[in-house]
């Protein structure tokens, strides 16, 4: 690290393992909170859109446990589709994503 780069700039590069699983049980927190809401509230009219909800819920929730376990296995903030890392601000806002921004859009 150079003289003129200050800490807290190289520092911000890359989240920790333990921010990292903070800001994913962050996540799974919520989104259990989503789901809990969801299923309480009834109302026949409203199946479809809380079906609908309800899986898209399950599946952040599926993500959130598949980035613990990159987490665990040293994988977290690596590219699925090209190897690169992860740019810091992706994973501040998508902590889950197992994607850089381009990758994600060719796999949708």
């Amino acid at each position: 690290m150079s003289r003129d780069t200050p800490q807290a700039e190289t520092r911000r590069e890359q989240l920790t393992a333990h921010e990292a699983l903070q800001r994913l049980e962050h996540e799974r927190t919520s989104r259990l909170t989503q789901l809990r809401a969801i299923e309480e509230t009834r109302s026949d009219a409203e199946d479809q859109v809380m079906s609908t909800q309800k899986d898209t819920v399950r599946r952040v929730l599926a993500e959130v446990e598949a980035a613990v376990a990159r987490v665990a296995d040293g994988s977290y903030g690596i590219c699925r589709d090209c190897a690169k890392p992860i740019p810091f601000e992706r994973l501040e806002i998508l902590p889950y994503t197992p994607f850089c921004v381009p990758c994600q859009r060719k796999t949708v």
